[in-house]
Protein backbone atom coordinates (compact mmCIF):
# COMPACT_ATOMS: atom_id res chain seq x y z
CA UNK A 1 0.00 0.00 0.00
CA UNK A 2 2.76 2.40 0.89
CA UNK A 3 4.53 1.56 -2.32
CA UNK A 4 1.41 2.38 -4.38
CA UNK A 5 1.10 5.81 -2.73
CA UNK A 6 4.70 6.66 -3.55
CA UNK A 7 4.20 5.65 -7.17
CA UNK A 8 1.05 7.75 -7.44
CA UNK A 9 2.81 10.82 -6.00
CA UNK A 10 5.71 10.37 -8.42
CA UNK A 11 3.38 10.11 -11.43
CA UNK A 12 1.50 13.24 -10.33
CA UNK A 13 4.78 15.22 -10.01
CA UNK A 14 5.89 14.20 -13.47
CA UNK A 15 2.59 15.28 -15.01
CA UNK A 16 2.83 18.67 -13.28
CA UNK A 17 6.38 19.21 -14.45
CA UNK A 18 5.45 18.40 -18.06
CA UNK A 19 2.56 20.88 -17.85
CA UNK A 20 4.86 23.66 -16.67
CA UNK A 21 7.19 23.03 -19.58
CA UNK A 22 4.33 23.25 -22.09
CA UNK A 23 3.12 26.46 -20.46
CA UNK A 24 6.52 28.08 -20.76
CA UNK A 25 6.77 27.13 -24.44
CA UNK A 26 3.32 28.69 -25.12
CA UNK A 27 4.30 31.98 -23.40
CA UNK A 28 7.49 32.28 -25.48
CA UNK A 29 5.53 31.71 -28.68
CA UNK A 30 3.02 34.31 -27.64
CA UNK A 31 5.71 36.91 -26.93
CA UNK A 32 7.30 36.21 -30.32
CA UNK A 33 3.98 36.61 -32.10
CA UNK A 34 3.26 39.85 -30.24
CA UNK A 35 6.67 41.29 -31.18
CA UNK A 36 6.09 40.37 -34.81
CA UNK A 37 2.64 41.98 -34.78
CA UNK A 38 4.01 45.19 -33.20
CA UNK A 39 6.90 45.37 -35.70
CA UNK A 40 4.52 44.79 -38.60
CA UNK A 41 2.25 47.52 -37.27
CA UNK A 42 5.16 49.96 -37.05
CA UNK A 43 6.24 49.11 -40.61
CA UNK A 44 2.70 49.63 -41.85
CA UNK A 45 2.48 52.98 -40.09
CA UNK A 46 5.82 54.09 -41.56
CA UNK A 47 4.80 52.98 -45.06
CA UNK A 48 1.52 54.81 -44.69
CA UNK A 49 3.22 57.95 -43.48
CA UNK A 50 5.74 57.85 -46.30
CA UNK A 51 3.55 56.80 -49.18
CA UNK A 52 -0.09 57.39 -48.40
CA UNK A 53 -0.64 59.97 -45.67
CA UNK A 54 -1.29 63.54 -46.85
CA UNK A 55 1.90 65.59 -46.89
CA UNK A 56 1.84 69.21 -45.71
CA UNK A 57 2.45 71.71 -48.50
CA UNK A 58 2.48 75.45 -49.09
CA UNK A 59 -0.26 76.70 -51.37
CA UNK A 60 -1.25 79.76 -53.33
CA UNK A 61 -3.93 80.61 -55.84
CA UNK A 62 -3.05 81.63 -59.35
CA UNK A 63 -3.89 85.32 -59.57
CA UNK A 64 -3.91 88.14 -62.06
CA UNK A 65 -1.59 91.07 -61.34
CA UNK A 66 1.27 93.29 -62.39
CA UNK A 67 4.80 91.90 -62.63
CA UNK A 68 8.26 93.32 -63.11
CA UNK A 69 11.10 91.24 -64.51
CA UNK A 70 14.27 92.06 -62.63
CA UNK A 71 17.94 91.25 -62.81
CA UNK A 72 19.62 90.92 -59.42
CA UNK A 73 23.21 91.74 -58.59
CA UNK A 74 25.28 92.11 -55.44
CA UNK A 75 27.82 94.86 -54.99
CA UNK A 76 29.13 97.70 -52.85
CA UNK A 77 28.34 101.38 -52.41
CA UNK A 78 30.98 103.52 -54.11
CA UNK A 79 31.52 107.19 -55.00
CA UNK A 80 31.68 108.01 -58.69
CA UNK A 81 34.32 110.69 -57.96
CA UNK A 82 36.97 109.98 -55.35
CA UNK A 83 40.59 110.94 -54.73
CA UNK A 84 43.55 110.25 -52.49
CA UNK A 85 44.98 113.42 -50.91
CA UNK A 86 48.77 113.21 -50.94
CA UNK A 87 51.82 115.45 -50.84
CA UNK A 88 53.55 116.58 -54.05
CA UNK A 89 56.88 116.99 -52.25
CA UNK A 90 58.80 115.26 -49.50
CA UNK A 91 58.55 116.69 -46.03
CA UNK A 92 57.37 116.33 -42.46
CA UNK A 93 53.64 116.60 -41.88
CA UNK A 94 53.05 119.58 -39.59
CA UNK A 95 49.23 119.74 -39.38
CA UNK A 96 46.14 117.79 -40.46
CA UNK A 97 43.20 120.18 -40.23
CA UNK A 98 40.33 117.73 -40.95
CA UNK A 99 39.28 114.26 -39.87
CA UNK A 100 37.29 111.44 -41.41
CA UNK A 101 33.60 112.24 -41.55
CA UNK A 102 34.25 115.97 -42.14
CA UNK A 103 32.67 117.69 -45.13
CA UNK A 104 34.98 120.07 -46.97
CA UNK A 105 34.75 122.68 -49.73
CA UNK A 106 36.86 122.91 -52.86
CA UNK A 107 40.06 124.86 -52.08
CA UNK A 108 39.79 124.33 -48.32
CA UNK A 109 43.13 123.84 -46.54
CA UNK A 110 43.35 120.22 -45.42
CA UNK A 111 46.94 119.73 -44.26
CA UNK A 112 50.30 121.49 -44.01
CA UNK A 113 53.91 120.33 -44.27
CA UNK A 114 56.79 121.84 -42.33
CA UNK A 115 57.83 124.83 -44.51
CA UNK A 116 60.75 126.34 -42.56
CA UNK A 117 63.50 125.24 -44.96
CA UNK A 118 61.57 126.23 -48.07
CA UNK A 119 60.66 129.63 -46.61
CA UNK A 120 64.37 130.24 -46.02
CA UNK A 121 65.16 129.21 -49.60
CA UNK A 122 62.58 131.69 -50.85
CA UNK A 123 64.22 134.51 -48.89
CA UNK A 124 67.65 133.53 -50.23
CA UNK A 125 66.31 133.57 -53.79
CA UNK A 126 64.78 137.01 -53.23
CA UNK A 127 68.12 138.35 -51.91
CA UNK A 128 69.93 136.92 -54.92
CA UNK A 129 67.53 138.67 -57.27
CA UNK A 130 68.07 141.97 -55.43
CA UNK A 131 71.86 141.63 -55.66
CA UNK A 132 71.76 140.65 -59.31
CA UNK A 133 69.50 143.57 -60.23
CA UNK A 134 71.95 145.92 -58.50
CA UNK A 135 74.59 144.62 -60.92
CA UNK A 136 72.31 145.56 -63.81
CA UNK A 137 72.22 149.16 -62.61
CA UNK A 138 76.03 149.24 -62.43
CA UNK A 139 76.39 147.74 -65.89
CA UNK A 140 73.87 150.25 -67.24
CA UNK A 141 76.08 153.08 -65.96
CA UNK A 142 79.16 151.48 -67.52
CA UNK A 143 77.32 151.12 -70.82
CA UNK A 144 76.41 154.82 -70.75
CA UNK A 145 80.06 155.69 -70.13
CA UNK A 146 81.26 153.32 -72.86
CA UNK A 147 78.77 154.76 -75.34
CA UNK A 148 80.08 158.28 -74.59
CA UNK A 149 83.66 157.07 -75.05
CA UNK A 150 82.73 155.44 -78.37
CA UNK A 151 81.03 158.61 -79.56
CA UNK A 152 84.08 160.66 -78.68
CA UNK A 153 86.45 158.17 -80.31
CA UNK A 154 84.37 158.10 -83.50
CA UNK A 155 84.26 161.87 -83.64
CA UNK A 156 88.03 162.06 -83.19
CA UNK A 157 88.52 159.43 -85.87
CA UNK A 158 86.31 161.31 -88.34
CA UNK A 159 88.18 164.53 -87.68
CA UNK A 160 91.52 162.81 -88.19
CA UNK A 161 90.30 161.36 -91.48
CA UNK A 162 89.36 164.81 -92.76
CA UNK A 163 92.71 166.27 -91.68
CA UNK A 164 94.56 163.33 -93.16
CA UNK A 165 93.08 164.05 -96.57
CA UNK A 166 94.69 167.50 -96.61
CA UNK A 167 97.86 166.17 -95.03
CA UNK A 168 97.22 168.19 -91.88
CA UNK A 169 98.03 165.25 -89.59
CA UNK A 170 100.42 162.40 -89.81
CA UNK A 171 99.48 158.87 -90.61
CA UNK A 172 100.45 157.91 -87.05
CA UNK A 173 97.86 160.28 -85.63
CA UNK A 174 95.20 158.73 -87.86
CA UNK A 175 96.22 155.21 -86.79
CA UNK A 176 96.00 156.25 -83.14
CA UNK A 177 92.48 157.61 -83.70
CA UNK A 178 91.43 154.37 -85.42
CA UNK A 179 92.84 152.31 -82.55
CA UNK A 180 91.11 154.40 -79.90
CA UNK A 181 87.82 154.05 -81.75
CA UNK A 182 88.22 150.24 -81.95
CA UNK A 183 89.13 150.02 -78.27
CA UNK A 184 86.11 152.13 -77.27
CA UNK A 185 83.75 150.05 -79.42
CA UNK A 186 85.18 146.82 -78.01
CA UNK A 187 84.71 148.11 -74.48
CA UNK A 188 81.11 148.97 -75.30
CA UNK A 189 80.49 145.44 -76.64
CA UNK A 190 82.02 143.88 -73.52
CA UNK A 191 79.81 146.04 -71.34
CA UNK A 192 76.73 145.13 -73.38
CA UNK A 193 77.58 141.42 -73.13
CA UNK A 194 78.06 141.80 -69.39
CA UNK A 195 74.59 143.31 -69.22
CA UNK A 196 73.14 140.34 -71.13
CA UNK A 197 74.93 137.96 -68.78
CA UNK A 198 73.57 139.73 -65.70
CA UNK A 199 70.06 139.75 -67.22
CA UNK A 200 70.37 135.98 -67.62
CA UNK A 201 71.43 135.74 -64.01
CA UNK A 202 68.42 137.77 -62.99
CA UNK A 203 66.17 135.49 -65.07
CA UNK A 204 67.74 132.45 -63.44
CA UNK A 205 67.32 133.95 -59.98
CA UNK A 206 63.67 134.76 -60.70
CA UNK A 207 63.04 131.20 -61.88
CA UNK A 208 64.77 129.89 -58.78
CA UNK A 209 62.54 132.11 -56.66
CA UNK A 210 59.46 130.88 -58.55
CA UNK A 211 60.55 127.27 -58.03
CA UNK A 212 60.97 127.69 -54.28
CA UNK A 213 57.74 129.67 -54.02
CA UNK A 214 55.88 126.82 -55.75
CA UNK A 215 57.56 124.32 -53.46
CA UNK A 216 56.56 126.46 -50.51
CA UNK A 217 52.98 126.58 -51.82
CA UNK A 218 53.04 122.77 -52.10
CA UNK A 219 53.42 122.54 -48.34
CA UNK A 220 49.77 123.59 -48.15
CA UNK A 221 47.40 120.82 -49.30
CA UNK A 222 43.90 121.81 -50.43
CA UNK A 223 40.64 119.98 -51.22
CA UNK A 224 40.32 119.30 -54.97
CA UNK A 225 36.49 119.40 -54.85
CA UNK A 226 33.53 119.62 -52.48
CA UNK A 227 33.32 116.32 -50.69
CA UNK A 228 33.49 114.11 -47.64
CA UNK A 229 36.65 112.89 -45.93
CA UNK A 230 36.25 109.12 -45.66
CA UNK A 231 39.63 108.20 -44.22
CA UNK A 232 42.55 109.85 -42.39
CA UNK A 233 45.77 107.89 -42.73
CA UNK A 234 48.52 110.18 -41.39
CA UNK A 235 49.11 112.29 -38.29
CA UNK A 236 51.45 115.25 -37.64
CA UNK A 237 55.08 114.19 -37.42
CA UNK A 238 54.88 111.65 -40.24
CA UNK A 239 57.58 111.98 -42.90
CA UNK A 240 56.04 111.93 -46.35
CA UNK A 241 57.29 111.21 -49.83
CA UNK A 242 55.44 112.29 -52.99
CA UNK A 243 52.27 110.22 -53.38
CA UNK A 244 51.99 109.26 -49.70
CA UNK A 245 48.29 109.09 -48.82
CA UNK A 246 47.21 111.52 -46.10
CA UNK A 247 43.43 111.55 -46.58
CA UNK A 248 40.80 109.98 -48.80
CA UNK A 249 37.99 112.14 -50.13
CA UNK A 250 34.85 111.41 -52.14
CA UNK A 251 32.23 113.54 -53.82
CA UNK A 252 28.74 112.72 -52.57
CA UNK A 253 27.08 114.34 -55.60
CA UNK A 254 26.97 110.97 -57.37
CA UNK A 255 26.96 107.72 -55.41
CA UNK A 256 26.35 104.32 -56.98
CA UNK A 257 26.34 100.64 -56.23
CA UNK A 258 28.85 98.73 -58.32
CA UNK A 259 27.07 95.38 -58.59
CA UNK A 260 28.27 92.09 -60.05
CA UNK A 261 25.62 90.62 -62.38
CA UNK A 262 25.65 87.21 -64.06
CA UNK A 263 26.60 87.40 -67.74
CA UNK A 264 23.38 85.60 -68.75
CA UNK A 265 21.46 88.81 -67.92
CA UNK A 266 23.56 91.04 -70.18
CA UNK A 267 21.19 91.09 -73.16
CA UNK A 268 18.33 92.55 -71.11
CA UNK A 269 20.26 95.45 -69.58
CA UNK A 270 20.45 99.05 -70.82
CA UNK A 271 21.54 102.46 -69.58
CA UNK A 272 18.86 104.43 -67.65
CA UNK A 273 16.84 101.35 -66.67
CA UNK A 274 15.12 101.82 -63.29
CA UNK A 275 16.41 99.82 -60.35
CA UNK A 276 15.87 99.31 -56.66
CA UNK A 277 18.64 99.02 -54.09
CA UNK A 278 18.48 97.16 -50.79
CA UNK A 279 21.21 97.69 -48.23
CA UNK A 280 21.91 94.86 -45.82
CA UNK A 281 21.70 97.37 -42.97
CA UNK A 282 18.05 98.07 -43.97
CA UNK A 283 16.74 94.86 -45.58
CA UNK A 284 13.12 96.07 -45.51
CA UNK A 285 13.77 99.40 -47.30
CA UNK A 286 14.11 99.92 -51.04
CA UNK A 287 16.02 102.88 -52.52
CA UNK A 288 15.47 104.03 -56.10
CA UNK A 289 18.29 103.97 -58.61
CA UNK A 290 19.16 104.09 -62.32
CA UNK A 291 21.63 102.09 -64.39
CA UNK A 292 24.47 104.52 -65.14
CA UNK A 293 27.23 102.34 -66.59
CA UNK A 294 27.70 98.77 -67.83
CA UNK A 295 31.23 97.43 -67.86
CA UNK A 296 32.28 95.76 -71.13
CA UNK A 297 34.43 93.23 -69.28
CA UNK A 298 33.36 90.02 -67.54
CA UNK A 299 35.29 88.20 -64.83
CA UNK A 300 36.74 85.06 -66.37
CA UNK A 301 36.31 83.08 -63.16
CA UNK A 302 32.85 84.05 -61.92
CA UNK A 303 31.39 84.93 -65.36
CA UNK A 304 29.97 88.15 -63.95
CA UNK A 305 30.29 91.77 -65.06
CA UNK A 306 29.93 95.12 -63.28
CA UNK A 307 26.84 97.31 -63.50
CA UNK A 308 26.96 100.73 -61.80
CA UNK A 309 23.57 101.83 -60.46
CA UNK A 310 23.23 105.48 -59.40
CA UNK A 311 21.31 105.94 -56.17
CA UNK A 312 19.13 109.02 -55.74
CA UNK A 313 18.82 108.87 -51.94
CA UNK A 314 21.23 107.54 -49.36
CA UNK A 315 20.39 105.94 -46.00
CA UNK A 316 20.73 108.08 -42.90
CA UNK A 317 23.88 106.17 -42.00
CA UNK A 318 26.00 104.72 -44.81
CA UNK A 319 29.58 103.77 -45.55
CA UNK A 320 31.57 103.50 -48.74
CA UNK A 321 32.09 99.82 -49.47
CA UNK A 322 28.98 98.54 -47.66
CA UNK A 323 27.15 95.65 -49.30
CA UNK A 324 23.88 96.01 -51.17
CA UNK A 325 21.67 94.14 -53.62
CA UNK A 326 20.34 95.80 -56.76
CA UNK A 327 17.20 94.77 -58.64
CA UNK A 328 17.21 96.17 -62.18
CA UNK A 329 13.85 96.28 -63.96
CA UNK A 330 14.25 94.93 -67.50
CA UNK A 331 10.54 94.44 -68.42
CA UNK A 332 7.06 94.75 -66.90
CA UNK A 333 3.37 93.94 -67.47
CA UNK A 334 0.30 95.42 -65.82
CA UNK A 335 -1.73 92.19 -66.12
CA UNK A 336 -0.48 88.60 -66.09
CA UNK A 337 -1.24 85.20 -64.53
CA UNK A 338 1.12 84.90 -61.58
CA UNK A 339 2.38 82.01 -59.46
CA UNK A 340 5.04 82.00 -56.71
CA UNK A 341 8.57 81.41 -57.96
CA UNK A 342 9.01 78.72 -55.28
CA UNK A 343 6.24 76.63 -56.85
CA UNK A 344 8.01 76.25 -60.22
CA UNK A 345 10.24 73.22 -60.68
CA UNK A 346 11.82 71.50 -63.68
CA UNK A 347 11.45 68.10 -65.32
CA UNK A 348 13.74 67.11 -68.18
CA UNK A 349 14.69 70.73 -68.67
CA UNK A 350 11.07 71.92 -68.87
CA UNK A 351 9.23 74.03 -66.28
CA UNK A 352 6.11 72.91 -64.43
CA UNK A 353 4.38 72.83 -61.08
CA UNK A 354 1.90 70.88 -58.98
CA UNK A 355 -1.67 71.96 -58.35
CA UNK A 356 -4.08 70.64 -55.73
CA UNK A 357 -6.78 68.64 -57.53
CA UNK A 358 -9.31 67.36 -54.99
CA UNK A 359 -6.51 67.48 -52.39
CA UNK A 360 -4.19 65.38 -54.54
CA UNK A 361 -1.09 66.57 -56.35
CA UNK A 362 -1.38 66.95 -60.11
CA UNK A 363 1.53 67.95 -62.39
CA UNK A 364 1.12 70.73 -64.95
CA UNK A 365 3.60 71.66 -67.66
CA UNK A 366 4.10 75.41 -67.99
CA UNK A 367 5.03 78.07 -70.50
CA UNK A 368 6.71 80.85 -68.54
CA UNK A 369 6.84 84.56 -69.28
CA UNK A 370 8.35 87.34 -67.19
CA UNK A 371 10.13 86.38 -64.00
CA UNK A 372 9.94 88.69 -61.01
CA UNK A 373 11.65 88.55 -57.66
CA UNK A 374 8.92 86.45 -55.95
CA UNK A 375 6.38 85.75 -58.71
CA UNK A 376 6.54 84.26 -62.21
CA UNK A 377 4.23 84.90 -65.16
CA UNK A 378 2.59 81.76 -66.57
CA UNK A 379 1.51 82.10 -70.19
CA UNK A 380 0.09 78.58 -70.50
CA UNK A 381 -0.54 75.61 -68.17
CA UNK A 382 -2.73 76.91 -65.35
CA UNK A 383 -5.96 78.86 -64.97
CA UNK A 384 -6.97 81.72 -62.76
CA UNK A 385 -7.68 80.60 -59.16
CA UNK A 386 -5.97 77.19 -59.55
CA UNK A 387 -4.28 76.27 -56.27
CA UNK A 388 -0.59 75.65 -56.83
CA UNK A 389 1.37 73.75 -54.18
CA UNK A 390 5.01 73.21 -53.30
CA UNK A 391 6.81 71.40 -50.43
CA UNK A 392 7.06 73.08 -47.05
CA UNK A 393 10.45 71.46 -46.55
CA UNK A 394 13.14 71.60 -49.23
CA UNK A 395 14.03 68.00 -48.35
CA UNK A 396 10.51 66.82 -49.15
CA UNK A 397 9.20 66.01 -52.60
CA UNK A 398 5.69 65.96 -54.04
CA UNK A 399 4.62 62.84 -55.97
CA UNK A 400 1.97 62.73 -58.67
CA UNK A 401 -1.50 61.91 -57.23
CA UNK A 402 -0.18 61.99 -53.65
CA UNK A 403 -2.64 63.26 -51.07
CA UNK A 404 -1.69 66.71 -49.80
CA UNK A 405 -2.67 68.90 -46.91
CA UNK A 406 -2.49 72.60 -47.74
CA UNK A 407 -1.19 75.06 -45.25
Amino acid sequence: MVQLRKSAILVTAKVAWAGNINLRIDVKKLKTVLKFIIALGIVCIVIYKISFSPIPVNSSQVRDGAIKQEVMGTGTLEARVQAIISAKISGRLAEVLVDQGDRVKKGQLLAKLDDADLAQQVEIAKAEITATKAGIDRIAAEITSAEATVAQARSAHNRMEQLSKVKAVSDQDLDDAIEKRAVAEAQLRRTELAKVEIEHQVFKAEKSLQYYQEKLADTNIYAPFDGLITRRERDPGSVLVPGSSILQIISTDQMWVSAWVDETAMAGLAINQPAQIVFRSEPERFYNGTVARIAPLADRETREFLVDVLITELPKLWAVGQRAEVYIETANKDSALLVPSNAVCWRNGKPGLYISNDKHAQWRNLELGLRGKDMVEVQNGVSLNDVVIWPMDVKSAIVENRAVRTK
